[in-house]
């Protein structure tokens, strides 16, 4: 059955990607999938749109084990039996934004912080000490207490002990991500929380991230800018999680084939229980509906990467690695530092899986796979 306007929808990559995807979004109808939707879609060598509906349909629940077992297939002929390993580093949590899902929401009360350069150099060279090679640089979204200079030197004393360097901060100008660029950073992760225009309204009460349409093109402009690859992804549970990940696996294939260059990538959030709000919880996204979403971004794009944070727990985060995701992080701190001694700030959410490098290490090789802490070797130029 034909759900999507196939024609309407067909790749002109001249169009702004936004409107593909939000009219994507506004057609796509789950309900009308059924199962041999599914497994027509699984018989297939590259999976099209209609395919992609199907796969994150209810009607492709009873059909996450075949799901799976393709999944792991292409994971394995992309990325053999390895798993690359990152933690990230919070250097601030100020924001301007009031987002009601969110921990550092400019309303929220808690305790604000802002690591000195000194102290980003401690946290990094402690981080550096447990054999890890790539490092994702947070902050809130404030650009008083976090200007770009500032986001930019970290990325600079990041480059003495890491050879991959992402950053996952407020969405940039063009200019902005060239300058982070040349200061050391290879990635630029941008979640869109919801695709939903309405529900993105709701949720985002007030500050620069209310802006939509910015937020969307920041893949763009951070590719532009020169920037090695970027990541997608939505925050489960804050909307319509189907029309969610097929508006995200939509808008990292663009991404892909505007920019055949760059590595996308994919995350997987979903909301957590932060201070102040310990009902924060993802609306109808368990971790088969979870599952269900990472197996379909898999089978869309075989060769992206999807990192699995510890948002989730050990368990689960255990049995995606080498299925689907490609990534795992493993020592993570969400507060301000925190890798050195005490944080300097409170956390941005609460976490599910506490466990260091050594232990994630010993899992992966349990398993029988290989981790691996550098897959990138950083050419300075003459």
């Amino acid at each position: 059955m034909n759900t999507i306007n196939v024609e309407k929808l067909k790749v002109n990559l001249e169009r702004p990607l936004m409107d593909t995807v939000l009219d994507a979004y506004d057609a796509v109808d789950f309900s009308a999938y059924t199962g041999d939707d599914v497994l027509r879609a699984l018989e297939k060598d590259s999976i099209s749109l209609e395919d992609y509906g199907a796969l994150l349909s209810p009607a492709a629940q009873p059909y996450l084990e075949q799901m799976a077992r393709r999944a792991k297939q292409e994971t394995a002929c992309h990325f053999g039996n390895t798993a690359g390993l990152y933690t990230p580093l919070y250097i601030a949590n100020y924001c301007v934004n009031h987002c009601t899902y969110c921990g550092f929401n400019c309303t929220n009360k808690i305790h604000r912080g802002k690591l000195t350069y000194d102290e980003i150099d401690t946290e990094l060279r402690n981080i550096a000490k447990t054999g890890l090679r790539e490092i994702l640089i947070l902050t809130g979204e404030s650009r008083y207490h976090s200007d770009v200079e500032y986001i930019g030197h970290a990325c600079e004393i990041a480059k003495k002990y890491f050879t991959t360097i992402g950053i996952e901060v407020y969405p940039m100008d063009t200019d902005e991500y060239a300058y982070i660029q040349q200061c050391g950073a290879d990635f630029v992760s941008v979640y869109q929380e919801t695709y939903d225009r309405v529900r993105y309204k709701e949720v985002h009460l007030a500050g620069p991230k209310a802006d939509f349409a910015y937020r969307f093109n920041a893949q763009e402009r951070a590719l532009l800018g020169g920037m090695r690859g970027v990541g997608v992804g939505a925050l489960l549970g804050l909307g319509n999680f189907r029309k969610d990940a097929f508006a995200a696996g939509l808008h990292a294939s663009l991404l892909q084939k505007k920019y055949p260059h760059a590595e996308v990538s994919f995350s997987v959030p979903r909301l957590r229980p932060y201070i102040n709000n310990a009902e924060n919880n993802p609306n109808d996204v368990h971790e088969t509906q979870l599952l269900q979403i990472m197996l379909s971004y898999r089978l869309l794009l075989p060769f992206a990467g999807i990192s699995i944070s510890t948002r989730e727990r050990p368990g689960f985060r255990d049995n995606v690695i080498g299925m689907c995701a490609t990534k795992i992080s493993a020592g993570s701190k969400v507060g301000v530092g925190g890798h050195d001694e005490e944080a300097k700030g409170d956390e941005q959410f609460e976490i599910s899986d506490p466990r260091g490098v050594a232990e994630v290490e010993q899992m992966l090789y349990a398993k029988g796979m290989q981790p691996v802490y550098r897959d990138y070797i950083r050419m300075e130029q003459a």
